[in-house]
């Protein structure tokens, strides 16, 4: 006989009637518990046909039927009538003091499966960060999830809707240049996560996504929640497979992470439900050693020569930042303060030079400042680093243009340059800076960046005094947040006018920023603070700014932001309004047209959910607002009602 450990399942014994079932827990098995002919039986919850919870059954003329399709059992020894063998297991019951115990035989250990090899690869990687939904087709890979983070190897954030999750991740990734996974079910759940796995990949951010699936001998069917997921994620997924049982598993997740790292793209592995708790008990997780190359692409000198000749001839050179140069930065400031010339950001790559800094001149493009755009209309050459030249940017085919990827189809994507480099950005850089040595006395434009932030500045404040009494302007907002927001915080911003307003007025200090670049999806701000919080580990501030548009997209998150209490800030502008598509419905002649939008009280929900919520409606309150909302310790929501006019 197997050594029984007891488990109290039942408080009192009465509370149990006479052909009545309940279901109970014992340890971590559901039982199913009969009173039958004055007799306490436990059965096994799962009825063995389709899996059925039997303690949600009924005892009717003297047979337990299954709630789900109506098989009858015996209430205490579980036989199927007729002669059947698909009967249900049975265990030991005891009642000592009034109180029902349940006996289950010792289990010796945990025997390791696909999902826990597969894991430990992916923290052997460097992986410990997943959002995502715990569902009944993922069952077997959260459970590998959760040993691991019993051991203090990987954090798991529970998340609200399964879009957050991936756009959690995707922020994770523009942030560290490192993967985190987004994790849901079959079906719905894991096309949930379809928007912020394409996040991630426009913006070329690494990105790891683990589905469940149904069960491989129904593959095909038509079987409730069954998508064909690696077809489905094909056109996303540089690395897209379903795992098999004879699989090589470890190989399988090495491969979708050295393709997620190198490639900065989407993985996606997806685990049918029997494979992701089949034993493998020999089986060794892989791991990241020897497996990628140094990634120093040197350029070539051919390329480098003709760039070299363009800077040292040029009197009045531009720098370009895009958001793929934001871990090159010291070495590009380095250059630029040889050459004494002005560091333009895309929107994008906001804050990865400090508007504090003499040679910094602001975002360029639709976002972005009148310095900007100044510097690069009065330059003779512009040098590019990490950009795509998108139309929101606004980089000017007119110039001698320079420009340095470590993708060659993103040289010159869109129209001819000068001198495409195809190198890393910081070996190209270094070398141009070494070759600037040669030039004997560069031009300083530290006098005129100053100037013209000055003549911006003063432009901020008459607009400062625009007040129409029906909300405060967007750059009241932006104006008190250049004086509260802590120096150092990563900030989130969603998309529409509330983005723009943020990339033009908004002067950074230490800040990185996180957006929904190429992609533009609204929605990201509030999933995409909770990624940077993972990221950052408590180690800087998360700011994050959107509209009310893009906020109810993913409200219930706050929720998720008090459960875990991460201390995110969250500033939100209610102007009740679509306000960027009713500018380009008249910006088109189109009549504005089902932009207006009935919101909750944002500062009162907040509470709700057990964060600290504040609301401000007059430009005098917000000083105050402000102070407050930056001193709480934990998660907070700035309300501010805006008028949608004031830009």
């Amino acid at each position: 006989m197997p050594q029984l450990k007891w488990f109290k399942v039942l408080e009192d014994a009465s509370f149990l009637q006479e052909n009545r079932v309940m279901t109970v827990t014992a340890g971590t098995h559901d039982i199913c518990l009969t009173r039958f002919e004055g007799k306490i039986c436990a059965l096994d919850n799962k009825c063995p046909h389709q899996g059925g919870p039997l303690g949600e059954g009924s005892i009717e003329n003297g047979m337990l039927r299954c709630p789900w399709h109506g098989w009858d059992f015996h209430p205490c020894t579980g036989k199927a009538p007729g002669g059947y063998e698909d009967g249900v297991p049975t265990y030991a019951v005891k009642v000592e003091e009034e109180a029902v115990f349940v006996g289950l035989a010792l289990v010796e250990g945990h025997t390791k499966t696909i999902s826990d090899v597969m894991v430990s690869t992916m923290v052997a990687w460097g992986v410990d960060t997943v959002f995502g939904m715990v569902g009944h087709s993922n069952l077997g890979l959260a459970d590998a999830f959760r040993l691991k983070e019993e051991k203090g190897l990987l954090h798991f954030y529970g998340i609200r809707h399964e879009g957050a999750a991936s756009f959690a991740a995707s922020a994770y990734g523009k942030l560290t240049g490192r993967p985190a996974a987004c994790f849901a079910i079959a079906g719905p759940g894991s096309t949930n996560m379809y928007t912020g796995m394409w996040d991630a990949k426009v913006d070329r951010a690494p990105l790891l996504a683990l589905t469940g699936q149904v069960d491989s001998q129904v593959l095909g069917t038509g079987n409730f929640q069954e998508l064909d997921l690696v077809r489905a994620f094909d056109t996303v997924a540089a690395f897209n497979h379903r795992v098999q049982k004879d699989s090589r598993h470890a190989e399988l997740m090495n491969l979708a992470l050295k393709h997620a790292i190198i490639r900065r793209d989407v993985s996606h592995l997806t685990f049918p439900d029997e494979v992701q708790v089949h034993p493998v008990p020999e089986a060794k997780a892989g791991t990241p050693r020897k497996r990628m190359g140094r990634q120093q692409i040197h350029p070539p000198q051919e390329s480098l020569d003709e760039a070299i000749a363009l800077l040292l001839n040029a009197k009045r050179p531009v720098i370009i930042v895009g958001h793929g140069a934001r871990f090159d930065m010291e070495e590009i400031i380095s250059l630029a303060e040889r050459l004494g010339c002005p560091v333009l950001t895309t929107f994008k790559g906001k804050g990865q030079i400090s508007d504090t800094h003499p040679l910094a001149g602001g975002v360029l493009g639709r976002s972005g400042t009148p310095v900007a755009s100044w510097f690069m209309n009065e330059s003779d050459v512009l040098l590019v680093l990490g950009a795509s030249f998108s139309k929101h940017t606004g980089i000017t085919d007119k110039k001698k243009t320079i420009q340095v990827d470590f993708d060659q189809l993103a040289l010159a994507k869109f129209h001819k340059v000068d001198v495409p480099i195809w190198g890393e950005l910081s070996v190209t850089v270094r070398l141009l800076r070494s070759a600037m040595e040669q030039k004997s006395t560069p031009q300083d434009h530290r006098s005129e960046i100053a100037h013209r932030w000055q003549i911006w500045r003063e432009e901020k404040k008459r607009r400062l005094r625009e007040y129409k009494g029906r909300g405060l302007g967007a750059i009241h907002v932006f104006d008190a947040l250049n004086r509260h927001a802590p120096v150092d915080a990563v900030m989130t911003v969603d998309v529409g006018n509330n983005a723009y307003s943020f990339g033009r007025y908004y002067e950074s200090k230490q800040n990185s920023f996180l957006m929904s670049g190429y992609l533009g999806s609204i929605g990201f701000a509030l999933p995409a603070a909770m990624g940077a919080w993972a990221a950052v580990k408590g180690q800087r501030p998360v700011v994050a700014v959107a509209g009310d548009g893009g906020l109810m997209q993913y409200l219930g998150e706050l929720t998720t932001i008090v459960k875990y209490q991460m201390p995110i800030k969250l500033i939100v502008l209610n102007n009740s309004e679509l306000g960027k598509i009713s500018k380009e419905q008249r910006a088109g002649d189109w009549p504005v047209y089902q932009t207006s939008l009935i919101n909750p009280s944002f500062a009162a929900y907040a509470e709700s959910c057990g964060a600290k919520g504040i609301k401000v409606t007059k430009p005098k309150a917000l000083e105050a607002a402000m102070i407050a909302f930056f001193a709480h310790e934990g998660p907070a929501v700035l309300e501010i009602i805006t008028d949608a006019s004031l830009l």
